[in-house]
Parts: C-alpha cells; sequence; structure tokens
C-alpha cells in the first residue's frame, strides 16, 4: 500500500485514542524498564504511555516513514524507529508491548500473539486492541462495492483486500495466551461514534480500512468507488434523532501478563 497519511488519520484523534487510552488503564504494571508501542502511528498513544510511565523508556515502532516523522515531531525525547510488528525482535526484553490497532492488518493471528508474549521479560505484559468491525456496514460495503463496479478487476479479491479471515474469536485469543500467562484479561466493546454525515464515516474509513480498495485505483476510478460506497453507507447509517449519524465500532482487547 501507499505510505499512511498522519493527518488523515489524526482527524478522528479524539475516537481513535479512547479505545487506546482504555487498553492502556487496564495494565497491571507500576513502573516498566522498557515498553514498545509497536504500530505507534503519528504518536498518539505513544504519548498516552509515557504520560502514565514517566521513567520508562519508551520506543515508538511503525512500518509508515510518514507517521513516524509525525510522532517523532509530536514527542521529540522520544525514539522512534522503522520495524514490522511481524517480524520485529527487540533487543533486550520489554516489560511492556503494547499493540494499538495495528495487529488487524497482519495474518496468522495464531502465531503471531504467542510470538510477541514470548518476547516479554518475566512479569510483563502484552497488550493489545484491534478493531473487530469487518462485519459491520462500512467493511461489508467495501467488499459489495469493490466487486460490483469497473474497478474490480484493479482491487482484485474483496476479501483479500478487506482482510477476511485475518481476526480471531476473542476466546480464542485467551486460548492461545493463558497456558502460559500468570493472567490473562479478554473483552469486546462496540463504541458508537456520533458523526456529523456519511461523508464523515468514509473520511474516517478513508485513512484505515478502506486504503487497501483505494490504492490499486486510478483517480476517474477511485471517484466513483468512492461515490458509489459513499451512497451505500449513507443507506446504511441513517440520520439519528439529532440529524448525526452512528458508527457503530466493535474492538477487541487482550491483555496477558507474562509469568
Amino acid at each position: 500500500m501507499a505510505d499512511w497519511n498522519p493527518a488523515l488519520y489524526s482527524r478522528f484523534e479524539d475516537e481513535r485514542t479512547r479505545p487506546a487510552a482504555e487498553l492502556l488503564a487496564r495494565v497491571p504494571l507500576d513502573a516498566p524498564l522498557l515498553a514498545y508501542d509497536l504500530g505507534c502511528g503519528p504518536g498518539n498513544s505513544t504519548a498516552l504511555i509515557a504520560a502514565r510511565f514517566p521513567g520508562t523508556e519508551v520506543i515508538g515502532l511503525d512500518t509508515s516513514p510518514a507517521m513516524l516523522e509525525s510522532a517523532r515531531v509530536r514527542l521529540p525525547g522520544l525514539a522512534f524507529a522503522q520495524a514490522d510488528a511481524g517480524t520485529w525482535t527487540p533487543d533486550r526484553a520489554p516489560d511492556l508491548i503494547y499493540a494499538n490497532a495495528v495487529l488487524q492488518w497482519l495474518p496468522d493471528h495464531a502465531t503471531l500473539l504467542p510470538r510477541l508474549f514470548g518476547l516479554l521479560a518475566p512479569g510483563g505484559v502484552l497488550a493489545v486492541q484491534m478493531p473487530d468491525n469487518l462485519a459491520e456496514p462500512t467493511h461489508r460495503l467495501m467488499r459489495e462495492v469493490a466487486g460490483a463496479g469497473p474497478w474490480s478487476a484493479a482491487i482484485g479479491d474483496p476479501a483479500v483486500a478487506g482482510r477476511l479471515g485475518r481476526m480471531l474469536e476473542p476466546a480464542a485469543y485467551h486460548d492461545l495466551l493463558a497456558p502460559h500467562a500468570a493472567a490473562v484479561d479478554v473483552w469486546r466493546t462496540a463504541y458508537h461514534h456520533r458523526m456529523a454525515d456519511a461523508a464523515a464515516i468514509v473520511e474516517w474509513v478513508s485513512a484505515t480500512g478502506l486504503r487497501p480498495f483505494l490504492d490499486p485505483l486510478d483517480p476517474e476510478e477511485r471517484a466513483g468507488f468512492l461515490a458509489a460506497y459513499t451512497r451505500a453507507i449513507d443507506a446504511a447509517y441513517p440520520p439519528r434523532s439529532d440529524g448525526r449519524r452512528l458508527l457503530a465500532f466493535p474492538r477487541v482487547f487482550v491483555v496477558a501478563r507474562a509469568r
């Protein structure tokens, strides 16, 4: 995919940071020595970690040069580096591996999460939050529109672009980690974000889940796809009593502590 757009991603920063804060609030650590923020993006989640643990060495990792540059400008006192969470290995065992809204992009969770958990220092914590919205209208309609227009050949298999099959059921994450952990906490929360209109919902997903559908398209195809998708979103998310739209956004959380 093309590089991420930090400015577009940050337009809904309050909504995106809320689950990051709620994940961090459930981390059972007092003063970790070393913490990594996987998929740190523009640094909004990294800032939370640094604020909660002011004496901790906090390092943000991301694959996107644009996101890393934005994070460095925001948090000049912290370290940031380019790395892929799927293959990354730290130089020394961290006390906290924090992965907010990044692992859903990676395959083979049955191998990935135990691997990350195994990198922790004794007593360390793996804290993960992942959007679980592939069955929601936003993402179901991405796949439907992708397969029903002149842009379909450029996009390819909508299931591949839509990352179907990557997420496991919440209980499966417990079962993966519980045999090796001192404690595992798994929960699922559905947020309902108040959005101005259908265009705002499209703008939200354009920074994340819609990118694999848009990136292969030329400008004309992209404009056509977005117009069709916006019409579908407008019908799927009708105005509420105050004229706003409610964007349901389920997320899965996993906090596992090493022995």
